[in-house]
């Protein structure tokens, strides 16, 4: 059996594609998917399935979500060995001073690469520092300019709809909720 988590794009979000967890996880189940657990209202899926082909997987669970929720449902798929992966390659320090900065991943929907989506970010000197990691860019911004931030004009750029954000804390919750099973 694979351990998968599911990241959801653009649910519960601006009252928006308002989806209760306990719907989203009856419709994994339905799908054949096992040992399901939801995270937080932001559409974090943990399951399980014998499926390795991660595109094969992705392209069900849309199909499944957009039937039953009546909504373009698109969402990024990553194994237990990636997350793990993602975590553990994020740059030194990332994640250590949160009363300073807020920290976040942003996590790509394939085929978009790492290379390709740093060249959409831009960064506001002071403020924002991004990185671009194997699987998933890293970006951080200073709590006390937060509102001068660059992150946001990511959400109009083209290229943000193959990705999906979630602040790290978040990130490393789910790799230990993910390490429990």
């Amino acid at each position: 059996m694979n351990q998968y988590l599911a990241l959801l794009r653009g649910i519960n979000v601006g009252g928006k594609n308002i989806i209760k967890m306990a719907d989203l996880k009856s419709a994994f189940e339905a799908m054949g998917l096992l040992n399901v657990i939801t995270y937080i209202q932001s559409g974090n899926v943990l399951f399980q399935s014998d499926e390795k082909d991660k595109k094969i997987l992705t392209d069900k669970i849309e199909k499944g979500l957009s039937k039953t929720f009546k909504y373009e449902a698109k969402l990024v798929i990553v194994s237990y060995k990636e997350l793990k992966e993602i975590i553990n390659e994020a740059p030194r320090g990332f994640g250590k001073e949160p009363d300073t900065f807020r920290y976040d991943v942003i996590f790509l929907k394939e085929p978009l690469t790492s290379k390709e989506a740093i060249k959409n970010v831009s960064v506001k000197e002071g403020v924002d520092s991004a990185h671009a990691g194997k699987r998933a860019l890293y970006f951080s911004r200073l709590i006390e300019k937060a509102a001068s931030s660059r992150l946001t004009k990511i959400i109009g750029l083209p290229v943000y709809q193959n990705m999906t954000i979630r602040n790290w804390n978040t990130t490393t919750k789910l790799l230990a909720m993910m390490e429990k099973e």
